[in-house]
């Protein structure tokens, strides 16, 4: 599993790939923070907290990730290297975790150098310090199991076709439906009850949950399932090409 993760650490940082998704990452979300006038940006907004940015990082992850795990295996497929990934001997779980972990590491490493924006916004208060860190630790918590979510999803996606586009476009769709589609779908009833149940199937619920700084085990266990539920469907779609 080890050198499964090395190789695609490797892959990501001794090509342009992965500096190109860190640059455009950080850059994105700086236009919209500091830069670009609207309602993310962080001096219109009058408030010292980063309740904007994670606002609009989930929806940038949304396009990010599916675009780094598109060649997780579609890649593979196409070149004729899955049939040696098989005859390893390392069992397909290690083989998917191995990349699952490679991916997330990278989209951590982007996530890195935003913590300046907490300390910059913690000197914008009008009292120097005044943020509600337990908020903050908390939506980057949140984040962290989201983008772990996404990742899952994107692999799963690129077992589905030799066409990386094709990849990217399927883990585009499902991690839209995981994390908005119920969201959406429960605006469509009345009731209150029905339509708080509905939006607790998504990703975005849960989310929100978490990012107020209140660590539910629900939450975290939601999460956790989902991803090790992708995962799962990862590794029977290969047993399935292996057959």
């Amino acid at each position: 599993m080890y050198a499964i993760y090395k190789r695609e650490i490797q892959s990501f940082f001794t090509s342009p790939i992965g500096y190109m998704v860190i640059g455009l990452f950080l850059i994105f979300c700086g236009l919209f923070l500091w830069v670009f006038k609207g309602e993310y940006n962080v001096f219109d907004y009058g408030f010292a907290d980063l309740s904007n940015f994670f606002f609009l990082v989930p929806w940038v992850f949304l396009f990010l990730i599916p675009a780094i795990t598109m060649k997780s295996f579609s890649e593979e497929r196409k070149t004729g290297t899955l049939e040696l990934l098989f005859i390893k001997p390392i069992s397909l779980w290690q083989t998917v975790i191995g990349k699952f972990l490679g991916t997330l590491t990278l989209v951590i490493v982007a996530i890195i150098p935003t913590f300046l924006y907490v300390y910059s916004l913690s000197q914008l208060g009008q009292t120097i310090g005044n943020i509600d860190m337990g908020v903050v630790f908390g939506s980057y918590f949140g984040l962290l199991f989201l983008m772990a979510s996404y990742t899952a999803i994107g692999i799963f996606a690129s077992t589905l076709s030799q066409n990386q586009i094709v990849a990217f476009l399927l883990a585009l769709i499902l991690c839209f439906a995981c994390f908005y589609g119920f969201q959406g779908i429960s605006t469509l009833f009345t009731d209150g009850s029905t339509s708080v149940a509905i939006a607790s199937l998504g990703m975005k619920a849960h989310f929100e949950s978490i990012a107020r700084g209140v660590i539910d085990t629900r939450d975290l266990i939601y999460f956790i399932s989902l991803t090790v539920f992708f995962l799962f469907l990862t590794v029977v779609q290969l047993k399935n090409l292996n057959q």
